[in-house]
């Protein structure tokens, strides 16, 4: 049950990177268009709140990736990540998207019964 824990934490974690790089450095660009639905002109003006907001995507995937390092006394560090991750997920789907109710919420309370349970 622990690896396939793991393999949950670490998935999301891999799910921040790639939101870090989309929010950082494709927000303005066609993929990042597409992937968040904004128009040029949008993407072009929130382009630095974006990059900052990647900035905190970075972090969370950096926290889970150590509670990873950590083994098994890294538990209460994924478990605080994980939470972090989750409470972001559902302000987002409250203010932004429901989307990233599915996108990150859904996946870190899995995560966080699969952590606990393990």
């Amino acid at each position: 049950m622990i690896i396939l824990a793991n393999v949950v934490v670490g998935a999301i974690a891999f799910l921040h990177v790639y939101i870090l790089v989309l929010e950082m450095f494709l927000w303005d660009k066609p993929v990042g268009l597409r992937a968040f639905g904004q128009t040029q002109e949008a993407a072009t003006a929130s382009r630095v709140l974006a990059a900052n907001q990647g900035l905190y995507n970075g972090f969370l995937a950096a926290g889970l990736f150590w509670g990873l390092w950590l083994g098994p006394d890294g538990t209460a560090i994924k478990v605080f990540f994980l939470g972090c991750v989750l409470i972001a997920g559902l302000f987002g789907a409250a203010t932004a998207s429901r989307k990233i109710l599915f996108v990150q919420a859904v996946p870190a309370l899995v995560g966080l019964v699969m952590v606990l349970a393990a």
